[in-house]
């Protein structure tokens, strides 16, 4: 079940499932903030790929590929569909599961939030699902022709909100990797992920 929060002003009370007696917490962060830090190295690689494939259009078409002004359109477009990448998250969780989704009270800042153990393989579904956003108009862009610059900027824009954005899900998914076994649950609990182990 998915439902709209309005103002989320602590994520742990969204986050309070039923957690079992053989739940291991992994090694995460302490705060969202040191978090967001520790994974700024994916951004800036997501960035770069996003660069070098405006880079090598341009240079393979000899002309710049963008119109510069639709750039900060598709920007705009990505923004607001911020709301659509926590809902990508949702749609991954059982229809038994409450997911919650709301911006953070006081920021600009959308968060889908759950407590419901999920399969290691579904967790990483779950976590890079919004990729969509950036991979669809990332292709169109790659696709289009170069003189085609106003939707190549637009696509370009949104393209770069929907590759980037999902920065913090993959440093999720690389904890995961690193210190869950493939047959583990995973489950959001406070501000913590959880392995629990199928044995």
């Amino acid at each position: 079940m998915i439902k709209y929060v309005k103002n989320i002003d602590d994520i742990s009370q969204y986050q309070c499932g039923k957690l079992p007696a053989n739940a291991q917490k992994l090694d995460t962060p302490a705060t969202m903030d040191e978090m967001m830090k520790k994974s700024l190295p994916i951004a800036v690689i997501l960035c770069t790929v996003m660069f070098l494939t405006l880079f090598i259009k341009t240079f393979t078409n000899k002309v710049l590929a963008i119109f510069p002004p639709a750039v900060l359109g598709g920007v705009l477009i990505g923004f607001l569909l911020l709301i659509v990448h926590e809902w990508l998250h949702a749609i991954a969780y059982p229809s038994v599961a409450e997911v919650s989704i709301g911006k953070l009270k006081g920021k600009m800042v959308w968060v889908a939030l759950a407590s419901f153990p999920l399969k290691r393989s579904r967790f990483i579904i779950m976590c890079l699902l919004p990729f969509l956003l950036g991979i669809v108009p990332w292709v169109l862009f790659i696709l289009s022709a170069s003189q085609n610059t106003v939707f190549n900027g637009l696509m370009f824009g949104v393209a770069c909100m929907g590759m980037v954005s999902p920065y913090p899900d993959v440093y999720n998914v690389i904890t995961v990797l690193k210190q869950a076994k493939n047959t583990d649950n995973i489950m959001f609990w406070g501000d913590d992920i959880y392995r629990i182990s199928s044995c």
